[in-house]
């Protein structure tokens, strides 16, 4: 028989398989099926499209004159709002299902929708050592396109997908930011269109209030139309070191060492239990030893984090040269490692070889389809939170995380918070040394129950001076909130311009008390 009626008569027999169990049956049991069929073939789509389009723009040098007449048409809709009597909150019109968070806005459907298409890298000044992006460019079409010219960010977060409005008024981080801070302390300009349709540019000595106030704003300030980034000379090769560690107490000491330590360009570790991890440091270089080379990003190598846990079982300190966008991108493949959730077998060398090159399925895809029913039962069931907490509360919020939720792997993340005015700060006078826990996954305590254990979380992260990232469910009520993120600049600027009528709170935006 012909291979094409062979594959026909699978089509028809998994149409009727889907008809008789109901697509939600099929989605929510057997989501692996609806992944790779068809959300990994059309996540290549989108990617293809994507990069071609940003490809074609930047040749053509037709994205300064296009970012003008877009900014335009911007301040037109909030002019025409205003004219209108100015009744709702504005947002951007761009769908939630788009954006990495697996928080569902219900505000956009109750607010006016301000369409924004910006998604174009503007300029790169060399000199100047700063790239100029509109708000929608996300990292992987960012460094891509850097790299290929010997620059780099200093502060690449992981995702490919994460766009530079996300990330310069909600916040990013990586293994750089031991040096650099946050995302947005790489930022030195904002470009806003405010709420009287105005257009601004905010630096750290121009309109300088509104410059520390928009991170962690959430778009509740102003529509971001532009950000000015630094940039440095990038490297081929990231010479990256593995250390196996055992020990929670062990554990806390070398990670803080090793981020303390300036001569590492990037600090890292991946903690797989209690009191096992592996602790990464690296440094950039253009020379590597070639037999010591490993490019991780190929579509059919190992996952990143289950590379890194066979040095953990072979108890054994190694050193590789990875390429640098490799390195920048060693989480994307799986998801960090969400994705073995999502597709059991997607690690398996078959799997890797034949359709890997697919992998990893786009976020927004994900939530777009994957219905109301298993939105609720990923929500009661699994965990997505980032928890930035002084380094030297390190080993009494492991454990915590520990007794509350049990997820491993644990994302640890180094990073030095300035003492600078806005949302974040240390509680002192001076710079501090922070550390981000990520926990993405199951929960393995028997006693796991959303609200409550993330509450749980959110007060200890709150008693220490620590600060929660805003993607992520967010259960604490408003005077919670208040007490954990410094409120003073960001009030001030909402009433000089004129946010209250015009924007929602940040409060009311991202956090499920305000939205349910």
């Amino acid at each position: 028989m012909d291979p094409l009626l062979y594959l026909g008569a699978l089509v028809v027999l998994f149409l009727v398989w889907i008809q008789v169990k109901g697509l939600e049956y099929v989605i929510i049991h057997q989501r692996w099926i609806f992944v790779c069929l068809f959300l990994l073939p059309l996540s290549v789509i989108f990617d293809v499209y994507y990069y071609l389009r940003a490809w074609i723009i930047f040749k053509m040098c037709s994205a300064p004159k296009q970012h003008d007449q877009r900014v335009g048409d911007i301040q037109r809709q909030v002019r025409e709002w205003k004219k209108e009597g100015g009744k709702k909150h504005m947002c951007t019109g761009r769908p939630g299902w788009l954006t990495v968070s697996l928080r569902v806005g219900k505000y956009k459907k109750t607010n006016k929708n301000i369409m924004i298409h910006m998604m174009d890298i503007l300029e790169v000044d060399t000199k100047r050592q700063v790239v100029r992006v509109e708000p929608l460019a996300n990292m992987g079409q960012v460094t891509a396109l850097l790299n290929s010219i010997g620059w780099t960010l200093p502060v690449v977060p992981e995702l490919d997908d994460l766009t530079v409005g996300g990330l310069a008024m909600g916040t990013g981080i990586e293994s750089s930011s031991h040096i650099f801070g946050l995302f947005q302390h790489i930022c030195v300009a904002f470009e806003l269109v405010l709420a009287d349709g105005s257009l601004v540019r905010c630096t750290e000595k121009e309109n300088s209030d509104l410059f520390y106030a928009v991170p962690w704003s959430c778009g509740t300030l102003g529509f971001l139309v532009a950000a000015e980034i630094r940039i440095i000379p990038a490297r081929k090769w990231v010479k990256l070191r593995y250390e196996p560690v055992r020990g929670l107490d062990a554990i806390c000491k070398k990670f803080a060492e090793e981020s303390a330590n300036k001569e590492n360009q990037f600090v890292e570790g991946l903690q797989y239990s209690r009191d096992e991890a592996v602790i990464m440091t690296g440094i950039m270089t253009d020379h590597a030893e070639t037999e010591k080379t490993n490019c991780i990003g190929y579509y059919y190598k190992p996952w990143f984090f289950r590379h890194v846990e066979g040095f953990l079982k072979q108890n054994r300190v190694a050193v590789e040269y990875i390429p640098l966008r490799h390195y920048y991108h060693r989480h994307t493949r799986s998801i960090f490692w969400e994705l073995q959730d999502i597709i059991p077998f997607g690690n398996n060398p078959l799997f890797r070889y034949v359709f890997g090159w697919m992998v990893p399925p786009k976020i927004s895809l994900l939530k777009l389809t994957q219905g109301e029913t298993i939105r609720k039962l990923y929500e009661q069931h699994h965990v997505v939170q980032d928890m930035l907490v002084p380094m030297k509360h390190i080993k009494t919020s492991i454990l915590r995380f520990h007794e509350d939720i049990h997820v491993y792997p644990l994302w640890l993340c180094p990073f030095m918070l300035p003492n600078q005015p806005g949302m974040v700060h240390p509680k002192g006078d001076e710079d501090e040394l922070y550390v981000d826990i990520g926990a993405y996954g199951e929960p393995k305590v028997k006693h796991f129950e959303a609200r409550s254990s993330t509450r749980q979380l959110e007060n200890f992260v709150r008693d220490v001076h620590g600060f929660q990232m805003l993607y992520a469910d967010v259960y604490m009520e408003r005077q919670e909130f208040w007490e954990m993120f410094d409120g003073t600049l960001y009030h001030k600027l909402r009433k000089q311009l004129n946010c209250e009528d015009a924007f929602p709170e940040v409060y009311d935006k991202i956090c499920k008390s305000a939205r349910h």
